[in-house]
Order: C-alpha cells, then sequence, then structure tokens
C-alpha cells in the first residue's frame, strides 16, 4: 500500500465514507417510508415506489443488506484512513486515525444521512432502491446465511423471525391521523371525518325525538281533528296509531294526501274538506321498528338497505322509545343542515349575564354540540333526565338549583312530571361541587 500515491487513498477514502453514508440514509428512509402512501404510489404507477415496496416485502433481507454493506465500507474506510494516518504521522496516525474518522463518520456518514433521509425519506429511498435491489442479488449467498443466524438467535430468544406487523389502521389510529392531517384536509371535511369515526360509538337512543315528543296522530280521533293536525304539521312523516302510541298502525306521508283528502259540497264559505280515514290507513306504510341501543353506523346502512327514511325505536318490550330519522344520523356527520319553521337551537337561549336557558327535553349531544360542553353522554339522554338522575327525586317546584359537572343548573320551570326549563352556567372548577341548594 505503501506504493500507492496519498492522493488515491483520500479518494478510496472518501468513495467509502460517501458509501458509508449511503447504506445509513438508506436504512433511514427505508424504515420512514409511509407505508399507505407507498401503496397509493405503487398502484399509480410509481417505479420508485414498486422497487422500495418489494424490497420492505422483506424486511429482514433489506435490513440484513444494508446492514452487511455499511459495516464493510466502514471496516475498510478505517483500515484505509489508519494507513494514511500512519504513513504521515507514523506512530501517532493510530491515534489521530481512530479520532478523526470517527468524527467523520459519525457527522458524515451517520447523523447527517440519516437526519436528511427522516425529513424527506421518499427522495432518498426511492432513487436508492435502484442501488440496493441489484445490491440484494450480488450479496444474497452472504444475506442468506446471516439471516438463517440472526433468526436462530431470535427463536432461541423466544421471538418469532416471520411475524408480520398488521398495517391496518384501528378506529383511534385513524381518529389521530384524521387530527393531525393539519391543512392536508380542510377543517370542515376533518370534523366530518372525525364524526364518521364516532358513529360506531352513539346508539340511536341518543339522538332520537322522544316517545312524548313525536307529533302523532290517533285514528280513532274524529276526521275533522286528524284533519286540523295534517295541517299544522311541520312535518312530511306522521305516525298512526290507535288509542296509545304502541299500538301503531302506519307512518303517513303527506304527499299521499290526494289519496284520502276530497272536496265537499260547498256551505257557501268556500269548499269543504273532507278525510277518508280509512284511505289515509291504507295509504300509510307500515312501520319500520329499530331496536333500542342500535349503533349509528349500523343503522345508516339498514335504513339504505330497507330504502327507509323514518324508523321507530322500541325496547325489548315492544314499547315505543322514540323515533330517529335518516336526516338525524346525517346530521351527526355533516351538521345541521335541514330546515323546517322550527327556529334552529329553539332549545337554548343566550341571557345577556353569560347564562343559558335550556329547555328540560334538549339532548345532552345537542348541548355539548351547540355550547361546546362536556357533559356526560353516557346514561340520561337528556338535560331532564340528567338532573333528575343526580337528584334522585322529583323536584316538588322550581328554584332548586346544583352544581353538576362543572357547570350550575337552577330549575325554572316543572310541569306535567317533567323539568321544562333549566337556567345553566359554567362555573370554575376549583368551585365545582356535587350539591343541591334550594
Amino acid at each position: 500500500m505503501d506504493a500507492i500515491p496519498i492522493s488515491w487513498l483520500f479518494t478510496a477514502l472518501f468513495f467509502l465514507i460517501l458509501c458509508s453514508a449511503f447504506f445509513s440514509s438508506s436504512e433511514t428512509s427505508m424504515m420512514a417510508l409511509n407505508r399507505y402512501r407507498l401503496k397509493h404510489l405503487k398502484q399509480s404507477g410509481h417505479r420508485g415506489a414498486r422497487k422500495a415496496s418489494r424490497l420492505l416485502g422483506r424486511t429482514d433481507r433489506l435490513i440484513g443488506l444494508i446492514l452487511i454493506g455499511n459495516n464493510l465500507v466502514n471496516i475498510a474506510a478505517a483500515s484505509l484512513a489508519t494507513a494514511i494516518a500512519v504513513r504521515l504521522y507514523g506512530d501517532a496516525g493510530y491515534f489521530i486515525a481512530t479520532a478523526a474518522l470517527t468524527i467523520v463518520i459519525l457527522i458524515f456518514a451517520e447523523v447527517t444521512p440519516k437526519t436528511f433521509a427522516a425529513l424527506y425519506p421518499e427522495k432518498v429511498a426511492f432513487p436508492a432502491s435502484y442501488i440496493l435491489q441489484p445490491l440484494q442479488v450480488i450479496f444474497y449467498p452472504l444475506v442468506f446465511v446471516t439471516n438463517h443466524i440472526t433468526n436462530a438467535i431470535i427463536r432461541w430468544l423466544g421471538g418469532n423471525p416471520q411475524y408480520i406487523q398488521n398495517d391496518e389502521l384501528s378506529f383511534e389510529e385513524m381518529r389521530v391521523l384524521v387530527q393531525e392531517s393539519g391543512g392536508q384536509i380542510p377543517k370542515k371535511r376533518r370534523g366530518m371525518l372525525m364524526n364518521i369515526l364516532d358513529l360506531e360509538n352513539v346508539v340511536v337512543n341518543d339522538i332520537m325525538i322522544p316517545r312524548n315528543e313525536i307529533y302523532s296522530m290517533d285514528i280513532n280521533d274524529s276526521a275533522q281533528v286528524l284533519l286540523d293536525q295534517i295541517r299544522a304539521s311541520e312535518y312530511t312523516h306522521i305516525p298512526l296509531f290507535r288509542d296509545e302510541l304502541d299500538d301503531l298502525v302506519g307512518i303517513l306521508h303527506l304527499r299521499q294526501t290526494s289519496r284520502f283528502l276530497g272536496s265537499a259540497e260547498s256551505d257557501g264559505n268556500g269548499d269543504q274538506v273532507m278525510l277518508d280515514k280509512r284511505a289515509m290507513i291504507e295509504s300509510a306504510r307500515e312501520p319500520y321498528y329499530i331496536p333500542e341501543g342500535t349503533p349509528l353506523h349500523t343503522q345508516l346502512f339498514n335504513f339504505q338497505r330497507e330504502k327507509r327514511r323514518i324508523g321507530i325505536v322500541v325496547d325489548e318490550y315492544g314499547v315505543v322509545l322514540g323515533l330517529v330519522t335518516i336526516e338525524d344520523i346525517l346530521e351527526e356527520i355533516v351538521g345541521d343542515y335541514t330546515t323546517n319553521f322550527t327556529e334552529q337551537f329553539a332549545d337554548i337561549t343566550h341571557l345577556e349575564d353569560g347564562s343559558f336557558v335550556i329547555t328540560g327535553s334538549a339532548t345532552i349531544r345537542d348541548i355539548n354540540r351547540q355550547l361546546e360542553w362536556d357533559l356526560p353522554t353516557q346514561g340520561a339522554k337528556t338535560l331532564n333526565g340528567l338532573i333528575l338522575e343526580q337528584l334522585e327525586s322529583f323536584p316538588d317546584a322550581s328554584g332548586v338549583s346544583l352544581a353538576l359537572y362543572n357547570y350550575r343548573f337552577e330549575i325554572l320551570d316543572v310541569q306535567d312530571n317533567m323539568i321544562s326549563s333549566v337556567r345553566s352556567l359554567r362555573i370554575p372548577l376549583a368551585n365545582n361541587k356535587h350539591h343541591n341548594e334550594h
């Protein structure tokens, strides 16, 4: 080696350091690739992505190849650096070569290339795959032997060298992925995606119109009463029942009114409208029942399969609990979008002092969504139910107040065994105590 010009030795050392940097950056970039983006690019026909995906198909072989290459060039670089230093500085060259090469490899062959590869994995991994693929063929015998030895050691330690990690995302991982998408997904769409993921945790009981608020008609009422109810209705679908709501006859769609409404003789004040009860009942569609506790994502598909828009929620005894529509489920995803002549957010009135007057029938989910509160959604579904659950008794009159979950509630009105309105206010966390006051 003494006959080789020193300039050639420096050139060879420089080349070995470049090779070390290549293997270091290749290892980091390959491991840092986003597997889902890689799959997308592969399906799009990206050649570099296809090669990288093929290499990652056998990660043990890829890592074995990179480590073999990296160790070979590092050992060769150490030997060459020592030879150069000894020629230049004599016996002191051993120490100088060790110190200098350690710093050079650490900075230029390890930290810098690995950091760059971690920041821009695709820029490094895809071009590197064109070199790694033929190298894998050349060094296959050595990689094969090395992998067999390491696999035997892994088995001896109780591991499974054939274990393949499941790349499927869990719901929680998808939630984190959507939340951290940043500017890649607009805020509204990100919110919709989060709502879709949350459908599995919400059941029909959480969003249904409760039994006592269902707008329905008793077919045993007179024709004139039924006609007045149809005229006053703000809904397109009306449940028909006989004597009590649990005895449902059908769901009437008001677009069918031409089948059971007709004109009678004029009495001087204009034509009188007649209602044919029998025709009305025949026009009604058979009720579609939904078991309580059905998750929203399941019910959305059930509505689609049954080609229905409205369903009656019942318990295990067939007792009607409430009513839910496909629009209610869609609003859980996209937010309120329907328009009817009931004013939006009529359940909540904002007062000048910062407090709110809320109807007792308002659902906990609606209150949380509209006021950005965090009342518990497990258990009681309405504000009335939540307060009664905490009081463990029915309040005799208005004026009762309680502090609950960092909020103060004052009962304003009680009607028909139900808390009809409540004044509420957020209170400081330090003052949050579960207590009742009169």
